[in-house]
């Protein structure tokens, strides 16, 4: 029987996290040893934030409900649901959700997010 050419994914993997955001990775390095690409659900709570970072990757982000601002190289965008926003590997980006409502979105990386090339900065 030859090789099947899909993947269904039933059990993503779930990122352990201490800011209360959810991070369920569906395909890339912890879910499925995909390395070209990544793809993670997110449910950021309001009020949450991350130290600003220099991915070697491009991340694209599609909100699905909420509301959630980048700041991007000095810009600050904020989307809402419905919008998507690409950013390109190398930009200096910090992502937080200082609404009142929980932020859900989806996260597109290529390559695929790595601890190791995210370059987060120290707080």
């Amino acid at each position: 029987m030859a090789e099947k050419r899909y993947f269904r994914q039933q059990n993503p993997f779930v990122v352990p996290t201490t800011d209360g955001k959810l991070i369920e990775e569906h395909i890339g390095h912890a879910s499925t040893g995909t390395g070209q690409y990544s793809v993670a659900h997110m449910v950021a709570p309001p009020q949450w934030s991350e130290p600003h970072q220099q991915p070697e990757f491009d991340e694209v982000t599609v909100i699905v409900r909420g509301r959630k601002r980048f700041e991007v190289d000095g810009d600050v965008i904020e989307l809402s649901a419905g919008e998507s926003l690409l950013i390109k590997a190398g930009a200096r980006v910090r992502y937080s959700n200082p609404f009142d409502a929980e932020c859900e979105y989806w996260s597109i990386c290529v390559p695929a997010f790595s601890p190791a090339t995210v370059h987060r900065e120290d707080e």
